[in-house]
């Protein structure tokens, strides 16, 4: 077989992993869950860590959320980091603990996370759950977390969806689309193969002893993903639990969108190339199947890239089948695409008619257009430090 043919059938092989990948998680969360009874046994002392910079805008509903859920003996601690604005004074006003950091030369929500409980260890409870300070906590979603971390003695990681604001645009409705996908369908066809699911920085439950040991303090620009992967390297890999909701809103500012989706996927991106194979040969030398699952998921680029990689391989196949006149084994090339757009076609039908119609799902290919640029400016100058996204002023 001629180099080049050999060269494009190992291309096609190694796109063909996350494509199956993607489609196997979908697949096994497809059909409806079963009814989970609610949760039950000791319910531990919490403390809702909630990290905040200049969130005075919207922290208040968050604390709200959070206070509707507390027992007698647990505590929510804001920590301001490197505020500008009113968050402190916000957070304290509904009665939440608050206390601030200012350190510019460490910035990053890591930093944020450390220095908070750094302070709880001078009286410390049973599990902590950080809560992001855009986000709402749904009603009998802390129980539910705490109970069930302390039960496996892992960090348990609720449902976390990012939704659309009244009137946003069709790109918009595209992402939480997307976003649905992978911290829904995808997570949830791992839980149902009992495997573990990625941390996704939010709504996130760990046992006190695991969260004081764990290295926090960092300025990762994907700090949930870093965290979630050591754990698995320590044998206690994140678990799923659907049935704990936490949610937040994408920005209206376009420049909001576009930081936010900026620090996001290059950080996504980034730990894909420096970890992933490094992390994939951990796994298969400790006999670790939980890191090797997680690594292989983290290994699924985000569903624009992958798109944009699946036809833009397919192009190449068809241009090369019509200058050689021979079907393979570019024709092989086909398969790919129809296999990503049978999942993501499943993947609507079941978790995203409330989100799109079919006519706009139709949009999704020209939405991962629009993101090459996002995806050169990694190539050429990528985000390698935490930024804030930009939010809607009250």
């Amino acid at each position: 077989m001629p180099v080049f043919e050999t060269i494009f059938l190992l291309m096609l092989l190694l796109l063909s992993v996350p494509v199956l990948v993607f489609a196997i998680q979908v697949a096994i969360a497809l059909p409806p869950a079963r009814r989970q009874q609610a949760s039950s046994g000791y319910r531990p002392s919490i403390a809702v860590l909630v990290p905040a910079h200049n969130e005075a805008a919207g922290i208040a509903a968050t604390l709200r959320s959070i206070q509707a859920q507390l027992q007698r003996g647990d505590r929510v601690l804001v920590v301001a980091d490197n505020c500008i604005d009113g968050t402190a004074a916000a957070a304290m006003e509904t009665g939440a603990e608050t206390i601030e950091r200012n350190d510019a030369s460490r910035r990053g929500k890591g930093f944020a996370l450390d220095f908070g409980v750094r302070h709880l260890t001078l009286r410390p409870p049973e599990v902590i759950v950080i809560v992001d300070a855009d986000c709402l906590l749904h009603s009998g979603a802390l129980d539910l977390l705490a109970t069930r971390s302390l039960a496996v003695n892992r960090p348990v990681q609720a449902l976390y969806l990012m939704q659309s604001p009244p009137g946003a645009g069709l790109k918009t409705k595209v992402a939480e689309f997307a976003w649905t996908v992978k911290n829904r369908a995808r997570a949830l066809g791992f839980q149902r193969a009992g495997l573990p699911c990625q941390l996704m920085g939010t709504g996130m439950a760990f046992p006190w002893p695991l969260i004081e040991r764990a290295e926090l303090a960092s300025g990762h620009i994907v700090e949930d993903l870093k965290l979630g992967l050591d754990f698995a390297r320590a044998g206690q890999a994140p678990l799923f639990c659907p049935e704990a909701l936490v949610t937040s809103v994408f920005p209206t500012e376009a420049e909001g969108v576009r930081t936010q989706r900026m620090r996001w996927e290059h950080g996504h991106l980034g730990v894909i190339l420096r970890d992933g194979p490094r992390l994939l040969l951990e796994s298969l030398r400790t006999a670790n199947p939980d890191l090797f699952a997680l690594t292989i998921d983290m290994c699924v680029p985000p569903l624009a890239l992958l798109t944009l990689l699946v036809l833009a391989t397919c192009l190449l196949g068809m241009l090369l089948w019509a200058v050689t006149g021979n079907p393979l084994p570019w024709s092989a090339a086909l398969i790919d695409p129809a296999i990503l757009g049978l999942a993501v076609l499943m993947a609507w039908t079941r978790f995203g008619r409330g989100i799109l119609t079919f006519r706009h799902l139709a949009y999704a290919p020209i939405y991962a257009l629009s993101k090459i640029p996002l995806y050169v400016k990694f190539l050429v100058r990528r985000q390698v430090e935490w930024v804030r996204s930009h939010r809607d002023l009250p």
